[in-house]
Order: C-alpha cells, then sequence, then structure tokens
C-alpha cells in the first residue's frame, strides 16, 4: 500500500513553499467565510485555553510532497485565508508579529503571489484573483479593527491560538496518486475526509504495517460500515438520522472518542485517536477496543430483552448508547440487566404525589411522561410476546414524530374549514349507519355534505355543523359516559403519528377505528398497542365495537398494569 503520511500541525508550525497547480481556480473566499474561519479560531480557541493537550481542527490540507515544493491539492482557500491573516498581523503590529512562515505560488497566475504579500486596493480589479484577495484582507482588518478601533486582544490571542491549540490536518498523498484525480474526487464528495475516513487513513498508514495486517483490518472496517447500514440497526442504535452520518462507522468512533452530540468540533473523534496513537497505544489496541465496542453493540440487538429495554432507554432520550455502554463496562450481564430496569423505571417514575393514571393530556409535563409511559407500553407489549419472533420496530417508529391521541374526542377543535368539516360529517356517516336508528340524523348530515359539496366556499354551516356534531357525539358515546372524569387521562390515550393524528383528533372511537382499518390495510405502521385499543383486544367479550365505554378503558388501564407493574412501585 502506497505510504500515507497522515498527522496534524499547528497553524503556527506550517512551513515551506506551497505551489497551486493549474487545475484549481483561484482564492474565491468572501466576507462570510473568512469571518466564519476567525470567529471559529476565536471561539475554540479560547474554550481550549484552560484545557491541556486538547486541540481545535480546521478542514484538512491535502499536499503531495515535491522535494522543495508542497502541490497543494485541497485547503487552497483556507491556507491562502491563513497566510493574510498573517500578513494582516505583521501589519497592523507594525512589524511586532511576524510574516507568514510559508508562501503560496500558482503555477497559472504567477502574478498573484506578489498580490498576496501586499494586497493593493487600487489594483483590486485588475483580475478576479485581486478582487477577492483584497476583499478578503479588509474583512481581516476590519476584524481586528471594528470601528476603526484595534482590539489588541483579538490579535493577540488569534496569534497565541495559531501556535498552541489551532491546528490544521495535514494529509501527505503518495507521489504516486494523481492530484488531478485526487482534486476531483475530493471536490465532488467521492472520497469526503470526515473524521471516520481519517481515522482509517491513520490506521492504514505504512508506518502500522506489521501491528495488524492491513488487509485484515480494511475488510473488518468495510463489514462494519456494511451492517451499520441495516436499518433495524440502525434504528436501535440513534435517534439521529443517517443523514447526520457521512459514514456510520462515525456513530462507533464518535462512542470510543466520548464525543458529544453539542460538540461543535468536526474532528474531534480524528484527534482522540491521532493522540492515542502518538501517545505510544498501539494500533492493535485501539483497534481491539473499537472490535470490543462493536461487538458489544450487536451482542444487545442480537438480545431480545436487551434490545427492546435499551432500545426504549434511547428512543424516549432517557439514556444515551453513550451511557449504556459505560455501566456495562466491568459488570456481568445479571448486574447489567438489574441497572437497566433500574433506569427503565427511573424513567417512569413522576413523582411521589402523582400516580400514572393521574396524567393528563391538558399539563405539559404529564402530556410528555404520557407519551414516554405509552411508549414503553408498546416496547414490553411487543418484548413479552411468548414466541420472541416479533420486534418493536424502531427504525420506522423513529420515521415519524409522535403524538398523543385521544381514543374518543368530543370537541371540534381544529374544525376550521368546511373542507374538514365535510370529512368529518363523512366519516361520522358511515358510524352512525353502523349502529342503526339514526336515519334522521343522517339524513341531516347527508344534506350538509351535499350544501358543502354544491358551495365549498361559501356555505354557511357552522351553526348547522355545531348542533350535529352534538347530537353524534351523544349517539356515539356510552350514555352513563361522564367526558369531563376520563377525556384527558391515560386510560383515554394512544400514541399516533402526528400526520395521522390532524386528521383523526376530532372524531369519536368508531370513526378513528374505521381510519385505523383502513390505514392498517394499506400497511401503515401504527404501534402495536394503538392498534390493539381500536381492534378492542384488551376489551372483554360484551364489549360493544362502537363505543369507548369505561368496562373498555377501565380494561385498558388494567392492561397497562399488568404489563408495566415491574417499573411501578
Amino acid at each position: 500500500m502506497p505510504e500515507i503520511n497522515l498527522t496534524t500541525r499547528l497553524v503556527g508550525g506550517i512551513k515551506g513553499t506551497f505551489f497551486v497547480p493549474d487545475y484549481q481556480r483561484g482564492y474565491r473566499w468572501g466576507k462570510n467565510e473568512v469571518e466564519t474561519l476567525l470567529n471559529d479560531v476565536y471561539e475554540y480557541g479560547s474554550k481550549l485555553r484552560c484545557h491541556e493537550n486538547e486541540n481545535y481542527c480546521l478542514q484538512p490540507i491535502v499536499v503531495r510532497n515535491h522535494g522543495d515544493k508542497f502541490e497543494l491539492i485541497d485547503g487552497q482557500q483556507r491556507l491562502t485565508t491563513i497566510y493574510l491573516i498573517y500578513a494582516c498581523m505583521h501589519e497592523i503590529s507594525n512589524g511586532f508579529m511576524s510574516e507568514p512562515c510559508f508562501s503560496l505560488s500558482y503555477e497559472t497566475r504567477q502574478e498573484s503571489s506578489e498580490f498576496l504579500k501586499k494586497p493593493d486596493e487600487e489594483r483590486k480589479d485588475d483580475n478576479i484573483d485581486f478582487f477577492f484577495i483584497c476583499d478578503a484582507y479588509k474583512t481581516i482588518k476590519e476584524w481586528f479593527s471594528p470601528d476603526g478601533k484595534l482590539q489588541q486582544h483579538h490579535l493577540t490571542r488569534i496569534n497565541d491560538y495559531f501556535n498552541s491549540c489551532v491546528k490544521v490536518i495535514w494529509y501527505e498523498v503518495p507521489d504516486s496518486e494523481d492530484g488531478v484525480s485526487l482534486f476531483t474526487r475530493l471536490n465532488i464528495g467521492k472520497i469526503p475526509l470526515t473524521s471516520s475516513e481519517l481515522v482509517k487513513a491513520l490506521f492504514l498508514k505504512i508506518g502500522n504495517e506489521g501491528v495488524i495486517r492491513q488487509e485484515e483490518l480494511s475488510l473488518e472496517w468495510d463489514a462494519i460500515e456494511r451492517e451499520l447500514h441495516e436499518e433495524a440497526f440502525w434504528g436501535f442504535l440513534s435517534n439521529r438520522t443517517a443523514s447526520d452520518y457521512q459514514t456510520r462507522i462515525d456513530l462507533v468512533l464518535d462512542l470510543m472518542a466520548n464525543k458529544q452530540p453539542s460538540d461543535k468540533e468536526p474532528y474531534r473523534t480524528f484527534l482522540h485517536f491521532d493522540k492515542k496513537l502518538k501517545d505510544g497505544e498501539t494500533l492493535k489496541n485501539i483497534w481491539n477496543d473499537i472490535r470490543h465496542n462493536y461487538l458489544t453493540l450487536k451482542e444487545w440487538f442480537a438480545d431480545h430483552d436487551f434490545y427492546h429495554k435499551i432500545g426504549y432507554l434511547i428512543a424516549s432520550g432517557s439514556r444515551t448508547l453513550q451511557e449504556m455502554l459505560n455501566e456495562y463496562e466491568g459488570k456481568s450481564k445479571s448486574e447489567f440487566r438489574a441497572v437497566i430496569d433500574e433506569y427503565i423505571k427511573q424513567s417512569v417514575t413522576f413523582g411521589k404525589d402523582k400516580d400514572y393514571d393521574e396524567l393528563s393530556y391538558a399539563n405539559a409535563t404529564d402530556k410528555w411522561n404520557i407519551q414516554k409511559l405509552l411508549l414503553l407500553f408498546n416496547v414490553e407489549s411487543v418484548r413479552l410476546i411468548d414466541n420472541k419472533k416479533m420486534r418493536f420496530p424502531f427504525g420506522r417508529h423513529k420515521e415519524e414524530n409522535w403524538s398523543l391521541e385521544h381514543i374518543h374526542a368530543q370537541n371540534s377543535e381544529g374544525l376550521q374549514t368546511n373542507g374538514k368539516i365535510r370529512d368529518w360529517l363523512e366519516a361520522h356517516v358511515k358510524s352512525l349507519k353502523s349502529i342503526g336508528g339514526q336515519e334522521e340524523l343522517v339524513a341531516s348530515m347527508v344534506n350538509l355534505i351535499t350544501q358543502i359539496k354544491e358551495n365549498p366556499k361559501t356555505a354557511k354551516v357552522r351553526e348547522q355543523f355545531e348542533q350535529l356534531q352534538a347530537d353524534v357525539i351523544k349517539a356515539l358515546t356510552p350514555q352513563d359516559d361522564d367526558a369531563g372524569e376520563y377525556i384527558h387521562l391515560l386510560p383515554n390515550m394512544a400514541l399516533i403519528s402526528a400526520g395521522q393524528n390532524s386528521a383523526l383528533s376530532n372524531y369519536t372511537f368508531d370513526a378513528k377505528r374505521n381510519y385505523i382499518l383502513e390505514m392498517d390495510k394499506k400497511g401503515e405502521y401504527i404501534p402495536f398497542c394503538t392498534k390493539m385499543v381500536f381492534m378492542k383486544y384488551y376489551s372483554t367479550s360484551e364489549t360493544n365495537l362502537h363505543f369507548w365505554s369505561k368496562s373498555d378503558r377501565d380494561a385498558y388501564l388494567k392492561a397497562i398494569k399488568k404489563i408495566l407493574s415491574k417499573y411501578f412501585e
């Protein structure tokens, strides 16, 4: 395998002559890119000042060594801006700060090399390169001296950060690599230099050969990436979408580096492994650790109980995958199972003064707790199925935004247009016909539907509809029910996707049941327990399929208590 020189260098340690070949365009960064670079260096440098051995990395600079020069394959815009920052600091400090320690030359734009050393506003319009160089230099000057007054602390700190904690990733490719081809691939995203790609390159350096066979490592690496593309596996592991990762092995490597989602350092993981190698840890040991953690995740995925319980903790946001791996370390499986159960118990402990069946949809905090409780009810119900062949589909579940649905609704909120009113009436005509004895009410509803169809925008229907709706709700609600007692409580709640909820939120139980049946026929994803509720599987044999009665609610609550009993005090 060709030798790759991959390391990190402090910005202040960049030296030599960089040659920009003719296949690259000229300098084109504008005000936004230049200010972003300066702001990032200042912000992250300030944060890292108190943390020894931590660094902030700029995007990679890809070069090829030509003896006394480096062919600059990727990173021209960044390196040119760094050059201009040094030149500007030298000028406004009256020579106190040193000039750039490196130079840039161009194959086809030789005059740009001299112009870069001393940008001249009077020649700004001579060519497009001069224009962007002048604008960038002006932006840098204004950043150091807003309102015309030099901010000395900006000047000294940027210089200090370049020398102490801000680095570039130095990616030196062998002579055998074609520069034009590599430049093209980098710039169309075929081989993005993500943190994981750089870590892989670290491991495959020629200097590591003999510690572990490169072909073996490369094959194992690709196998892990391929297996992480299994949607069921990915859905179990992460609440983030696959698009958040350019390569999925990043998830495993980020776990190893303890990189938090809030960490904006794009190369934190690369820096972690680079430091390990520089500190003398062997590639074999590092790779064995990666493989060990990955195999642990696979073991959890394969284990029926671990899959459901850990999957719930991650999906509900109760625990992160990182926290679960930390807890697993050094524990027996029985000890780890006890920890998991305790975490689940904590996730559905809502305070000593409130029992779970007193949680109310009308309370914002309770609303979220009901949703979490019902997620656990769904997951545990699937887990406890005897044959253990069925699994809760975390992947499909995470594709949707979930909300709470009233199993039986008794209001007209959201029915603000004639179209929605018509849909509501049509859905409930079907329900009334199925129970029979409501011919006069059905006729009035059909008459109103006809009015709306004939004059969809101008028909005056609100007053007629509200009276009809009250009559429909009364006809489809058990006579002994008091909506005020149960309407917002757990026994009248089920999980459903936000999109489906927008269509169903004002429907009575029977109309919702018909709608759920149609969605099920089309293969749409409906949570296991939501389907069980509307199919009346929790209810007694004497139940009426068209009503959501007190006995139905009691049976539903009893099922929740039974399934989740081990997690309640």
